[in-house]
């Protein structure tokens, strides 16, 4: 396939410029012609072949008149002519010789130099198959790390998901028992009332058996008197005096009972209060921690995609230089 003219100036133009920057003391090498330029080895291999053709090519005219060593034998025969001439060709065939031996020496150098440079990119496309191999096993392991990152993400959310269900279910228990407690707060007040009627109404009944103490006294010393005249009477009496005691005795009694129960109440309603916030604090910890995990897992894998865009970048480029 025939070259490029584009390409030939152009190695033509780097191999000339690295000449002059030599200072004409040694042709450049294939390989550095080719880094110059960034062609393939075939191009710059036979761009260089051509540029060392035109650099060692000299232009000679043709010798068109005789001699002057035949001129001046011409005079002595036919004989000293003829060695003139053999002389001459002699001359020109070790002159063309001296020209094969040196270009045969300049394709040597040449095929020693393509030979280095095939070496050279060899290991150049090694150390970039090595990088590119490298950078694909960096790629698939950030991959496995970003799917492990994705699920502890998705795991943290439902989580805090769970979390925020539960704080939701403790905040509405806590409310209901905020409602429980002020419902026995009223019906502590409304025992505390008909306590307060009962003692009233015990107190009352207190100073009634007090009368009836009295007025049993004073049945009493009247039966004394008239024992056998008021017998009835005096039946009836202390009849009345032990009902009411009774009925004193039974009042104390509720009045009691309706105490410890108010007191029941009171300290239930205030264990469940104290649970509810406890366990509301513990709900809000656990789900601010998950917000943390979360804003943590989200950082790792915007700093592992981060890391992972420059690694894809450098595999492209490698790729990309092994194909020229």
């Amino acid at each position: 396939m025939e070259m490029n003219r584009d390409t030939r100036d152009r190695i033509f133009a780097a191999a000339s410029q690295l000449y002059e920057a030599a200072g004409r003391e040694a042709f450049p090498t294939v390989d550095a012609v080719r880094k110059t330029v960034k062609v393939n080895m075939n191009d710059a291999s036979a761009g260089m072949k051509e540029w060392r053709r035109a650099q060692t090519a000299q232009a000679a005219p043709i010798a068109v008149q005789v001699p002057e060593a035949v001129q001046q034998l011409h005079s002595q025969g036919l004989a000293a002519l003829w060695q003139a001439a053999v002389d001459q060709a002699n001359e020109s065939l070790r002159a063309a010789q001296a020209g094969w031996e040196a270009e045969r020496a300049e394709l040597d150098a040449l095929n020693k130099q393509l030979g280095e440079a095939y070496d050279a990119q060899t290991v150049e496309l090694d150390a970039l198959q090595a990088k590119v191999t490298e950078a694909a096993e960096l790629r698939d392991a950030a991959i496995e790390n970003a799917r492990v990152l994705d699920e502890q993400l998705d795991d943290t959310k439902r989580r805090l998901s769970t979390a925020e269900a539960r704080t939701v279910e403790i905040e509405r228990r806590a409310g209901e028992l905020r409602a429980e407690l002020n419902h026995a707060h009223q019906e502590a007040a409304r025992l505390r009332g008909e306590l307060a009627a009962a003692q009233q109404a015990a107190t009352a009944a207190g100073g009634q058996v007090e009368a009836l103490r009295g007025e049993l006294a004073t049945v009493r010393a009247k039966a004394e008197v008239e024992a056998e005249a008021h017998q009835e009477q005096r039946k009836t009496a202390a009849q009345e005096a032990a009902r009411q005691a009774e009925r004193f005795t039974k009042m104390q009694a509720e009045r009691d009972d309706a105490r410890k129960a108010v007191q029941a109440e009171r300290d239930e309603a205030r264990k469940a209060v104290t649970d509810a916030q406890r366990e509301a604090a513990q709900a809000r910890e656990e789900a601010a921690t998950l917000r943390g995990e979360l804003r943590a897992v989200q950082d790792q894998r915007k700093e592992l995609m981060e890391t992972l865009k420059p690694s894809n970048d450098k595999a492209q480029a490698g790729a990309g230089k092994s194909k020229n």
